[in-house]
């Protein structure tokens, strides 16, 4: 599905997004401190006292004029006149020491400056020169001077584009922000949540997992592979156990929040045993996965960590607002092998998202195999489907350009592979939702099989072909099915049939949407026709929006909004009796660019991009008006494919705004607070990092750093290899400096290193970062290394590890 994308992305946006994240540093500074740690003074803005001037104004204007960067309102901004030598600086009201400092770009911003300090305004040190790839921003730089400054100065040296520099603005810190406070990080938010205080509890290597009730056996079997890998402990799954500290899943009718059943779960961690309780296997699921954001993000590597495995005592009775809380994956116009789509929900699952939508017909691609059946009247040779049309995918728009940073990745599910889907799904709690999007969006099964091609279909084979041309390019809405044709239904029923045979999800999506050359009498009777089979096959029928108005099966229909008329939407609900997935475009689709400086991605939806704010500030329950809040069925984010490549990107355009997606579908509407929601995904930045998953590092997310040492055995002068483990999200490596305080007085100076570093354009996260260090020791013993890392402006991060140094 699409629409035609707008080039268009408003100032007003563009410079909101650079100010969001100069807010969550402001914000950070004055954040209070973690409990237990002695009070200091609050970081001080020094240039909101100070004078600002520059080189020049644009314009002339006199509100473009120095004196906006250091006004306290990040709507105001200076200009430049439009050269690149060009600078603005702030003289403090008194010599002071300067820790560090903020620009916020919000739209033309330099690639190249300076930042400079002076005690006269007249002779000047340069801080550092930095250079930029991306715009707007903020960008944070360490001062940290020795001695009192008097100016500070921004020296341009070459512009974004062709007109000045713009900042908006200018802040001078005295000193670095405390430690964010302790939050447990959990998404999505739990519906009641009481920290017990109190000694934690201890996973051991002797801990069993104790399944109770014969449902509890597959998420106990679920949580055990979850926390092997990192603990290295053997985690046995019994069904009774007198060992000390246990994990309990407990499964039975009445076990979990009454009136819940379907979904809820309690979960309760003392010192001496983790307790989940629910009356369904995916109850406790849901359970199991909130258990795993509680224990350490390391928990979530591949590979044995070295830490002790606590979980907070907490007491939690949790429950979805919605049933449905899905994600779309377009696997037709860019194929998704297996593996990859298992990567998808392997980075879902954990925020419990219980719907796998898979589009896998459009006009690009047909990806799903079906078998020729032995009542055939029409001939058809259904294999040609996926030889034909399982080679075709997303080439070169209509001008010659390519659509994406390549060319669409073809291929198909053999029944086989979707069968793995279905069980990789359902073991992760997810159901599948197949859909064949049809009478329109149908190009693909008419360029592979003769017979489709009609009288009525379009659009028509080339002169001296018997199929519709191939189409690699973004255009929808010109292809239909035949409504007068006999093999047109002939061929929908052995496809519906096919298809909810190997789903045993309720569910069958038709598409319905964009059949812009169907006649509304054509569109209608194919329509009704299409919904009547899925009923008839004991399934119930989902659509999009524009098949509202047709006659839908009574009380087993479902209507998915993506965009237009919501009183149709509202019709079929209360006339129908149909439910509704809400997937409104501004809210949820996330092939439209989330931040301005990506180079790809739709802006149509928003007028601009469509951030993590969006997605995550609106009410499914009051979306549709005149219907009650139980005819909405859940929300569903949705991920096309005429650009997106691979799951990596999938992954960079979809996190973290599907988390946002998540708890607006689980969580409370009057429990939900952007705000609070952002300090929480800010813990869950270094957990992803762990995972391996693709994230955006949205710019209002103060993403927190984590790290963690390995502790080492060496010889009397053998370098140690002690080695620390850091996530910071979003982060250069040349953004972070660290040291190593050892116990016998030595200091060494490390560099973090990543194996990948943060790029927008390239559309990836940085990887964790590794700290080294290769000191020799001199005589026998154990030595204790405490690495410290930090970044400008935000307190350090810290962790210990022991090496422990033998005689040759």
């Amino acid at each position: 599905m699409s629409i035609p994308r707008s080039r268009h992305t408003t100032g007003s946006r563009r410079r909101l997004i650079a100010a969001k994240l100069a807010m969550v540093i402001a914000a950070s500074l004055l954040a209070p401190l973690t409990s237990g740690t002695q009070a200091m003074a609050a970081p001080v803005n020094l240039a909101r006292t100070g004078t600002a001037t520059a080189s020049s104004v644009e314009l002339d204007r006199a509100d473009f004029v120095a004196a906006q960067v250091n006004d306290g309102d990040r709507n105001t901004r200076w200009s430049s006149k439009y050269q690149d030598d060009n600078w603005v600086q702030v003289r403090l009201a008194s010599a002071a020491r300067v820790d560090h400092v903020a620009l916020t770009w919000p739209n033309a911003c330099a690639r190249d400056f300076t930042l400079q300090t002076s005690t006269d305004g007249t002779v000047w040190t340069t801080v550092t020169r930095l250079q930029r790839d991306t715009c707007p921003r903020t960008d944070v730089i360490a001062v940290n001077s020795s001695q009192p400054v008097s100016y500070v100065r921004m020296q341009g040296h070459q512009r974004w584009a062709g007109y000045g520099y713009s900042i908006s603005e200018f802040e001078i810190w005295d000193t670095t922000a405390p430690a964010p406070t302790p939050s447990l990080g959990l998404l999505p938010k739990p519906v009641s949540l009481a920290q017990n205080g109190g000694t934690p509890y201890t996973l051991n290597p002797n801990t069993p997992i104790v399944a109770v009730g014969a449902q509890a056996t597959a998420p106990a079997t679920y949580l055990a592979g979850q926390l092997r890998p990192a603990t290295g402990y053997g985690l046995p799954v019994v069904t009774q156990s007198t060992a000390p500290a246990p994990i309990v899943i407990e499964v039975g009718a009445g076990k979990g929040p009454a009136g819940h059943a379907a979904e809820g779960y309690r979960l309760v961690v003392t010192t001496a045993k983790v307790q989940i309780s629910a009356d369904t296997a995916n109850g406790a699921l849901n359970g199991v996965q909130t258990l795993r954001q509680l224990l350490p993000q390391w928990v979530e590597s591949d590979t044995v960590v070295n830490a002790t495995w606590t979980v907070p005592a907490v007491t939690i009775s949790d429950y979805p607002r919605f049933a449905h809380r899905g994600m779309m994956l377009d696997v037709a116009r860019s194929f998704y092998p297996v593996n990859e789509i298992k990567a998808y929900i392997d980075g879902a699952a954990q925020y419990k998202i219980n719907r796998l939508h898979l589009h896998l017909t459009d006009d690009q691609g047909w990806r799903i195999a079906l078998d020729n059946p032995a009542s055939n009247p029409a001939g058809i040779d259904y294999g040609l489907l996926t030889t034909v049309s399982g080679r075709t995918a997303m080439t070169y728009n209509d001008s010659g350009q390519l659509m994406g940073t390549e060319l669409g990745v073809t291929g198909f599910y053999t029944k086989a592979d979707y069968a793995e889907i279905v069980r990789y799904a359902g073991v992760n709690g997810m159901t599948v939702i197949p859909e064949i999007d049809m009478p329109g969006h149908t190009n693909a099964a008419l360029h592979a099989i003769p017979q489709l091609n009609t009288a009525g279909a379009q659009p028509k084979p080339a002169p001296g072909q018997r199929t519709a041309p191939a189409n690699g390019t973004g255009n929808v809405g010109y292809s239909t099915f035949d409504s007068a044709s006999t093999t047109t239904y002939e061929f929908v029923t052995q496809v519906l049939t096919q298809i909810a045979a190997m789903t045993p999800g309720p569910y069958l999506h038709i598409g319905g949407d964009e059949a812009h050359v169907t006649s509304h009498t054509n569109y209608t009777t194919m329509v009704d026709a299409f919904t009547a089979t899925v009923a008839s096959l004991g399934k119930t029928v989902v659509g999009w929006n524009e098949y509202a108005g047709t006659t839908l099966p009574r009380d087993n229909a479902v209507v998915q909004y993506w965009n237009g008329d919501r009183t149709a939407v509202a019709n079929a609900a209360t006339g129908r009796g149909a439910r509704v997935v809400l997937s409104p475009a501004a809210h949820t689709y996330v092939p439209q660019k989330q931040d301005s400086r990506q180079p790809l991605g739709g802006t149509w939806a928003c007028g601009g991009p469509c951030g993590l704010d969006r997605h995550y500030n609106w009410d499914p329950g009051t979306f549709i008006p005149n219907i009650a809040e139980t005819s909405v069925l859940g929300v569903e984010s949705a991920l096309w494919g005429e650009f997106i490549r691979r799951v990596g990107q999938a992954q960079y355009y979809s996190f973290p705004r599907l988390i946002a997606t998540a708890e607006v579908g689980w969580t409370p509407q009057a429990q939900r607070d952007y705000a609070d929601f952002t300090i929480r995904l800010s813990v869950a930045g270094g957990r992803l990092t762990v995972e391996g998953v693709n994230f955006f590092p949205t710019a209002d997310v103060a993403w927190r750093k984590q790290a963690i040492g390995r502790s080492a055995a060496v010889v009397v002068g053998a370098p140690a290899g002690a080695t620390w483990t850091v996530t910071a999200p979003g982060f250069r490596s040349t953004d972070l400096a660290a040291s190593v305080t050892w116990s016998d007085g030595r200091v060494e100076a490390l560099t973090p290193t990543a194996t990948r570093e943060p790029s927008i354009p390239a559309m990836q996260i940085n990887s964790a970062f590794t700290v080294v260090s290769r000191r020799t020791f001199g005589s026998p013993g154990t030595y204790t290394g405490t690495l410290s890392v930090r970044s400008a402006g935000l307190a350090p991060v810290q962790a210990a590890l022991s090496v422990t140094v033998r005689a040759t």
